[in-house]
Order: C-alpha cells, then sequence, then structure tokens
C-alpha cells in the first residue's frame, strides 16, 4: 500500500511538473495609466501568420483607450505595402484588473491577453494566449517612445523564451517614420 502511494505521488508530481507556471499579472494595475499611444517594439509569437509576415514588419502605433464599459478599445496603425492600415482590437476586461479577453474577428478564437508588467511611462510587457488549443502564444513590447533600454529588450526575450517561444519566434521591430503620426 505504502509502495502504491508513493507510485502515485511520484506520478503526481511528475505531472505536475509539467504544467507551466501561471504567467502573473501586473500587481494593482491602473488602467488609466495604460491607456493613451504607444510603441511595438517587438513581438514574439509562434502563429504562422507571424512567421509568414515577420520578414516584412515594422515599429507600429498602438493607441490604448477606456470604452464607456471599462473594456479597452485598443487601435494599432502599421505600415503595409508604404501605406497604413489600421486595425481595431477591443480588449475586454475580466473581474482580474490587467486581464482581457480578446476574440479575434478572422479566426473568433478567444485570447487571453495579460499586462505582464509596465511602469506606466516608459513601456509595457503584454502576454496572450490562445484559449481553445492553448497553442498559440504572443509576447508583445510596447515603449512609450521608439527606442527603449537594453535591460528592458531583455527583459521582454527572457519573458518570451520562459513562454515557450523560441529565438526565432523573436523580432525586434525596425523602426519606421511611416504611419507613425498620431493616431489619438
Amino acid at each position: 500500500m505504502r509502495t502504491q502511494f508513493f507510485s502515485v505521488l511520484a506520478l503526481t508530481l511528475g505531472c505536475l511538473s509539467q504544467v507551466q507556471a501561471e504567467v502573473a499579472v501586473q500587481p494593482d494595475f491602473q488602467q488609466d495609466q495604460f491607456t493613451g499611444k504607444w510603441y511595438s517594439i517587438a513581438l514574439g509569437s509562434n502563429a504562422h501568420w507571424f512567421k509568414d509576415k515577420k520578414q516584412v514588419m515594422k515599429m507600429c502605433t498602438t493607441v490604448v483607450m477606456t470604452t464607456e464599459d471599462g473594456d479597452l478599445d485598443v487601435t494599432s496603425t502599421y505600415p503595409k505595402l508604404n501605406e497604413c492600415e489600421t486595425r481595431k482590437s477591443l480588449f475586454v476586461r475580466t473581474e482580474q484588473p490587467g486581464r482581457f479577453l480578446y476574440t479575434s474577428p478572422r479566426s473568433g478564437n478567444r485570447h487571453d491577453v495579460r499586462v505582464v508588467e509596465t511602469n506606466y511611462d516608459e513601456y509595457a510587457l503584454l502576454y496572450a494566449k490562445e484559449q481553445n488549443t492553448k497553442k498559440l502564444t504572443m509576447v508583445t513590447l510596447y515603449g512609450r517612445s521608439k527606442e527603449l533600454s537594453p535591460e528592458l529588450r531583455e527583459k521582454f526575450t527572457q519573458l518570451a523564451l520562459a513562454e515557450g517561444l523560441g529565438n526565432e519566434d523573436i523580432l525586434f521591430l525596425p523602426s519606421t517614420d511611416l504611419c507613425m503620426t498620431d493616431n489619438v
């Protein structure tokens, strides 16, 4: 009986070690301070679309505004074939401040989006995981300016790697002047 107990315990501990730790959300997240204009500095993803478009992607601007319902209206403007394209997203708030749900209009897939870390006036690290299959992961580094310190860039890289992305899944977006005007 004792041997059976230890066998079950060992199997349980082995299974638990396979489960990745839950990605934390910024403690005491202040949504009002998070709103405003951000520059996308880096992306990490294992999505097929990301791998296909990685070579042509450039820095973009993202404007975050709170809706009347308290959700986040996220508007990104990015260069595409020497023109500016705008994409709007709605991050629906959850009971946990700093954690949102996003539904892709193209695929219908739902994503768990978390503001992992921010100081509000310099940088923000976001993490997203597709909820249905749990296979698609994205990590984003935003900056209030186009340049961030090597330490913040490394912090982004370490988060992406810790969430199972490889170096080939990480892109520091080339800076551009195209589509960088205010879109607030």
